[in-house]
């Protein structure tokens, strides 16, 4: 159906697509004071948080931050949290090493990955822990997961680490148990709904990347995009298809307020 949509729009590919080249990337106003903060973080050894909504960008825009960390002085080990138990959650890690591991003693496992960021800072490559849907792990990890970035006595912290996820990852880290954990958090960043004038230049964005030789979302269109999703960008990707759909359904060459408002009731 989206090829149907591209031929009928003279478009070379999907505009909305689920994944995106990071170099394609529109860059929100947000993301290079959080790329900023990242990197004080991390060249403090230390925690960094990226919170939002549902749908705001976080991970995509995570990625972006990651993948521009300067090459040969950094190592990405990035996984997506779940419920894990502590033990699951030790061998998530160590997976990131290639390591996979049956035991269920975790000081076993915490020594291994200490092992595994000290082989690193031999070769002097910055260990990166980058954790998406943090607030998704239970409270037990975030009251040890502060022991893995020290050693010998805390002089000398190993990994600096990311934690990203909705707000709710806030509340967790206001639990007694997480205070230790908090108290090591150097950089906050935190992605908001974006403007109705942020929302035109990505739409205007995403349709050049795709092809587009005219302007096919009208104004009011765009205004019904900004607030029928919020501000938020997943669910604007989703009524922008929606609404490209129920246009070129009509014959329409102009998407208007009205395909935009068609598209809205397909969504939940």
């Amino acid at each position: 159906m989206m090829k149907d949509i591209c031929h009928f729009f003279y478009l070379k590919r999907d505009p909305f697509p689920y994944e995106i080249d990071t170099k394609d990337l529109y860059h929100l106003p947000s993301l290079k004071p959080m790329q900023q903060r990242i990197a004080f973080a991390i060249a403090m050894r230390s925690f960094s948080l990226v919170t939002g909504d549902v749908g705001a960008g976080k991970s995509t825009s995570l990625r972006y931050v990651v993948e521009h960390l300067a090459k040969g002085e950094h190592e990405v080990l990035m996984f997506t949290a779940g419920n894990y138990t502590m033990v699951e959650f030790l061998r998530q890690i160590l997976l990131c090493f290639g390591i996979v591991s049956n035991s269920y003693k975790i000081p076993l496992m915490m020594r291994q990955i200490q092992e595994q960021l000290l082989e690193l800072h031999s070769r002097h490559v910055v260990p990166v822990l980058v954790i998406d849907e943090a607030h998704m792990m239970r409270d037990q990890i975030f009251a040890q997961l502060h022991l893995l970035t020290q050693w010998k006595l805390d002089s000398s912290p190993l990994v600096p680490t990311i934690l990203c996820g909705q707000d709710t990852l806030l509340d967790k880290l206001m639990n007694p148990q997480a205070r230790p954990l908090a108290s090591r958090i150097m950089g906050r960043s935190h992605l908001e709904a974006i403007r109705k004038d942020v929302m035109t230049e990505y739409i205007a964005h995403h349709m050049a990347l795709a092809g587009a030789k005219t302007s096919i979302f009208s104004d009011a269109a765009i205004t019904a995009i900004h607030q029928g999703s919020g501000g938020l960008l997943r669910r604007a990707n989703s009524l922008c298809k929606g609404a490209l759909l129920a246009a070129s359904m009509e014959k329409a060459q102009v998407v208007a307020s009205e395909h935009v408002r068609s598209a809205l009731t397909e969504l939940i």
